[in-house]
């Protein structure tokens, strides 16, 4: 399959890449970067020195492909998309231009209006998870929000089975710095953002309307989102609080995420009563596209926390769409996507 990045200059796009060189069933034609045009993709991605030696093309030069990924910044691909689809008969988006199926739900969390809200529907919300059997027959794939997949796919089991109690969520997500992408602000200056355990969105962040349409199984959900930035490079660990609607023991909750996670390549339950690692950890997650899930039922009364943890650059974006690709073309959506991570690292 021929296979082009548009807007490969990023994080997002630099990972893509380095997956994609390495699939076995994709050949990458071109990837582009209007500011690096012309020079070689290493010039961005130095860890990719060695492996390839393509150069950055401009969007006005791309050629036809089988299938291609956009990696855009966030209101880009709205704009370009019309432009861009008689390039290729299927496309990955991964920015956050065409997640949410309404456009009021765009003023509500982003605060403008679509630019193309004709397109929303041409889009399936791209977790394979949830919608796998949509994926393989969508010509267009939305990537999710990466705090958005780690939530969602945390308390997937429990809205499925309808037992939060008022369908309520208290949800508080840490994340690290390569989540904000590699354009600087005052934020992400060194002496300011290192060593910092920073509340940047206390309320109104955006992926919180990924969240509430996903987890929308039986009824609307109430969903109170909370991010802190801390001191990690990649990784997300989301931690949230639910009262249970029915007094469900800890072997009852077992076996709601086992049935939901069973068959999932990327879904690993991680709750163990002994060892540093019981609980999830985006630690040891970095460079996976793994996500693992946990829980803990409190003794004390119906709460019960369920903690999820993922790597933000993969299952919480490039590797969740080489997951998506590969369900789309009928392939072993394990393809490559092998590495385990590191430990210890």
């Amino acid at each position: 399959m021929k296979v082009s990045i548009l807007g490969a200059s990023g994080y997002v796009g630099g990972e893509l890449l380095r997956l994609l060189l390495d699939h076995p069933e994709v050949s990458v034609e071109q990837v582009t970067s209007e500011r690096l045009a012309g020079k070689l993709v290493t010039a961005a991605h130095p860890n990719l020195r060695g492996r390839t030696t393509l150069r950055f093309s401009r969007l006005g030069d791309l050629a036809p492909c089988d299938l291609l990924f956009a990696a855009l910044p966030h209101g880009s691909f709205a704009k370009t998309f019309a432009g861009v689809r008689a390039i290729a008969p299927r496309i990955v988006d991964m920015s956050a231009d065409f997640r949410l199926r309404s456009p009021h739900a765009y003023r509500c969390w982003y605060g403008h209006e679509h630019a193309n809200p004709a397109a929303l529907s041409k889009f399936v919300y791209g977790i394979p998870e949830l919608h796998r059997t949509a994926i393989a027959s969508a010509t267009c794939v939305t990537g999710a929000g990466c705090l958005a997949t780690t939530a969602i796919l945390g308390l997937l089991p429990l809205f499925r089975a309808d037992v939060v109690a008022n369908r309520e969520v208290f949800i508080e997500a840490k994340v690290g710095s390569s989540a904000a992408g590699n354009k600087e602000s005052p934020s992400s200056h060194h002496p300011e953002r290192s060593g910092t355990v920073r509340s940047f969105q206390p309320t109104g962040h955006r992926h919180t309307g990924e969240i509430v349409q996903e987890l929308a199984v039986h009824g609307m959900p109430t969903v109170h989102f909370s991010a802190t930035a801390i001191e990690l490079v990649r990784g997300i660990l989301v931690t949230a609080h639910v009262r249970l609607a029915e007094d469900l023991d800890t072997k009852a909750i077992w076996n709601l995420y086992r049935a939901a996670y069973r068959d999932e390549p990327f879904i690993r339950i991680v709750k163990e009563t002994r060892g540093v690692f019981r609980y999830p950890e985006p630690k040891i997650l970095a460079g996976s596209n793994y996500c693992d899930v946990g829980f803990e039922r409190d003794p004390h009364g119906d709460r019960l926390v369920v903690l999820a943890a993922l790597d933000n650059l993969m299952k919480g974006a490039a590797g969740n769409g080489i997951q998506a690709m590969n369900v789309m073309a009928g392939w072993d959506e394990r393809t490559g996507l092998g590495f385990p991570g590191l430990h210890p690292v």
